[in-house]
């Protein structure tokens, strides 16, 4: 995730990351760009008078389309902000857990098993919830679990069934062990959350009908730019499509937050937090 200090307003004027966007969007800049001195030409030189057209349908349609985008980058946040307040959760139930663990018994061997699978449920969590990189999510060592076809769930269980072993054998009350379990069933609520995210694209058909409309109305404004600006309806247009497109850009990165581009969640720094808070509680000598 990219960190700026909000306050340095000509930083971010010329933050590296707008030139990145408009390096992306250069091939469909140039080509708007072409369009418009296209209909400048055949207007001012084939015609020899631009066309006298209204700019008022432009102007009813950019109402609806900036509507339509607000409602766009909100709906994209929202799944942004919901992915963040889960790994919140995550890192707060983490700790949680591990200090429970650690104040219930004195048993390195226990502690030693927490302290191994709390961070790898964390770490298989960030894998599997980015299926579309490289890696596949490790499963743990045991036999039992090692071929299990959901790796988060591995690691969950193989935590519960310990939880459950320490109050056979005694060294856990049945209060102990309910709140240790009730810890690892938020593990598994924030897993699922997470997937809800992940599985759950905007629909097919809104995606799609924005883009349609945006190109559709800048395909149009040289119509009935040129009357008014002339040539200069090059720049103009262009600079409409930038931004345009531009929201719509940023809308893509952030509804999956979950990968690896500028704006997505940091989940290897939080992953890494969790591991270090884990080994700092139950790595202490006893």
């Amino acid at each position: 995730m990219v960190q700026y200090n909000p306050k340095t307003w000509f930083g971010l004027i010329f933050h590296a990351y707008s030139r990145q966007v408009f390096r992306r969007l250069i091939p469909a800049l140039l080509g708007m760009g072409l369009w418009t001195a296209g209909v400048c030409y055949v207007e001012m030189e084939v015609l020899e008078a631009p066309i006298e057209l209204s700019n008022v349908v432009h102007s009813l349609l950019g109402f609806v389309l900036s509507l339509f985008l607000v409602f766009r980058t909100n709906t994209a946040y929202d799944r942004w902000w919901e992915g963040r307040k889960q790994w919140g959760a995550l890192v707060n139930v983490s700790r949680t857990l591990a200090i429970r663990v650690r104040e219930f018994g004195g048993d390195v061997a226990v502690h030693g098993f927490f302290a191994e699978h709390i961070p790898g449920f964390v770490d298989v969590l960030k894998v599997h919830l980015r299926p579309s990189q490289e890696g596949t999510p490790d499963r743990p060592s045991a036999a039992l679990w090692s071929k299990a076809d959901h790796a988060p769930n591995a690691w969950a269980q193989a935590m519960e069934r310990q939880a459950a072993a320490q109050l056979t054998a005694g060294a856990w009350t049945s209060q102990q062990h309910w709140l240790v379990s009730q810890n690892l069933e938020r593990m598994v609520d924030i897993l699922g959350a997470c997937e809800r995210i992940l599985k759950t694209p905007i629909p097919y058909s809104y995606s799609m009908f924005m883009k349609k409309f945006i190109f559709l109305y800048v395909v149009t404004l040289p119509l009935g730019f040129v009357s008014t600006f002339g040539w200069w309806a090059v720049p103009v247009v262009m600079l409409v499509f930038y931004i345009l497109v531009s929201v719509e850009l940023i809308a893509e990165e952030i509804e999956d937050p979950f990968g690896v581009d500028d704006n997505d969640l940091p989940l290897d720094a939080m992953a890494q937090t969790i591991r270090a808070n884990t080994d700092e509680i139950l790595g202490r000598a006893h």
